[in-house]
């Protein structure tokens, strides 16, 4: 290729931004002779280095030579104006390709910081765990909120001790690198969405006690439950019921309802690991669990309960489970079974089958899956509660027993008005 420097051009300036390694990268001016040059360096920092660092760059040597520092940014100047004046398309192809070279030596450097704390578009920064500062500062320059890696990195540079915690925080587009640092580096700024679910809530609760905490559409979570196995849900389990733990939860910005319904039933095998629960009693254990869960309110009936439910199962009894029937058939719950429920032919009528129901009828909690492997010692056929604002309730061995305490529940109930609103 023909030289197309112009006669007049000074030649150090010309090759302090134009010199290349062979591979057409520009090579650091260190003052020594060319062909002794090192390889290029990788940023504008490193460039920057090289220069401070070389002989005869130096503040002594400039001070030393002031008329012909002076006077680079001019013949630079000339030289540039003489290429557009002369010839355009070797300005251009020179600005396109050594425009930050150009701007350095001509102190026209363009900012590479924003100031402010941003213009007002929300910005959902995850920083993960494992992330360094050079990650924090790359993905900030990637989401549009810092202007360049070297206006956030420096800043760590000159604080070692800044530490980061994972997590999503709020920022805005077009922050300087000091006021994205300022959210950052306050852990207390991490967005998080709590959902509580409690113990005993059927399936359709959950998701929408799920969808209220964290905005995510109820029609969203509908679609998630809608295929149980695809969540790792047992092949014998009729549906999702029983595998949503109830417990409250920590979500990050951004997930989907499938993301958070995952987590519940992830919830729920670990909870069963933990207590040596094989997989293939997965299923059982949770709708034992789930039975205890809905029938029982003091913590230690519900291994009282445990053992009435062995004890029918052990001779064939039918369980005779309100909460199972009514379940069946959609009933939201009383205390009296109606006539319908009863009679009604499905899986979960233990008034009409013998042995546990097709599955579970509710969400069960830590007490429900312990009673559930460890129930009680007793010898209890029956169990009715006598006093349902307090969950006092009677435990017995025979059936004239059992219709005793029957009769002290319907008492209760007949005994005053706010009593009577409980057996509704």
């Amino acid at each position: 290729m023909t030289d197309s420097r112009p006669d007049n051009a000074d030649n150090d300036a010309w090759d302090a931004i134009f010199r290349t390694q062979p591979d057409g990268e520009p090579a650091a001016d260190t003052g020594a002779d060319p062909s002794a040059t090192a390889a290029a360096p990788t940023s504008r920092r490193a460039a920057r280095a090289i220069a401070a660092s070389a002989p005869g760059r130096g503040r002594a040597s400039r001070e030393s030579r002031p008329k012909k520092r002076r006077k680079w940014p001019w013949v630079l100047l000339a030289v540039f104006l003489v290429l557009v004046g002369g010839a355009g398309a070797a300005a251009w192809w020179a600005w396109s390709n050594y425009e930050p070279q150009i701007r350095e030596v001509l102190g026209i450097e363009l900012p590479n910081d924003y100031e402010g704390t941003g213009n007002g578009t929300e910005v959902l920064f995850a920083i993960q765990p494992g992330d360094i500062g050079s990650d924090i500062a790359t993905n900030l320059v990637d989401a549009g909120v810092t202007m360049t890696f070297d206006a956030f990195y420096d800043l760590l540079l000159a604080d070692p001790s800044i530490q980061f915690q994972p997590g999503t925080y709020p920022l805005e587009e077009e922050m300087s690198a000091q006021a994205a640092l300022d959210v950052l580096a306050d852990s207390e700024n991490i967005i998080t969405i709590r959902a509580l679910v409690r113990e005993g809530l059927r399936a359709g609760e959950v998701i929408a006690a799920l969808s209220e905490a964290t905005g995510v559409p109820l029609e969203d979570y509908e679609a998630a439950i809608a295929d149980p196995q695809a969540l790792g849900v047992p092949a014998e389990a009729p549906n999702i019921e029983g595998y949503l733990f109830p417990a409250t939860y920590t979500f990050e910005p951004g997930l989907t309802a499938l993301d958070h319904v995952q987590r519940l039933v992830n919830e729920t095998f670990s909870r069963l690991d933990a207590r040596g629960v094989a997989v293939e009693d997965r299923h059982r254990i949770l709708t034992i669990a789930s039975l205890i869960q809905r029938e029982a309110r003091l913590e230690e009936d519900f291994y009282r309960v445990s053992r009435v439910i062995q004890n029918r199962l052990a001779i064939d009894m039918m369980l005779q489970f309100d909460s199972a029937t009514q379940y069946g058939t959609g009933d939201t719950g009383s205390v009296w079974s109606s006539a319908e429920a009863l009679g009604d032919d499905n899986p979960y009528n233990t008034y009409a089958i013998t042995g546990l129901p097709i599955g579970p009828i509710a969400a069960p909690g830590d007490v429900a899956l312990d009673a559930a492997l460890a129930p009680a010692d007793g010898e209890w056929l029956y169990f009715v509660t006598i006093d349902l604002r307090t969950g006092e309730t009677q435990f017995s061995n025979t059936l004239a027993e059992h219709e005793q305490g029957v009769a002290r529940l319907r008492e209760w109930c007949r005994a005053s008005d706010e009593n009577s609103a409980f057996c509704a």
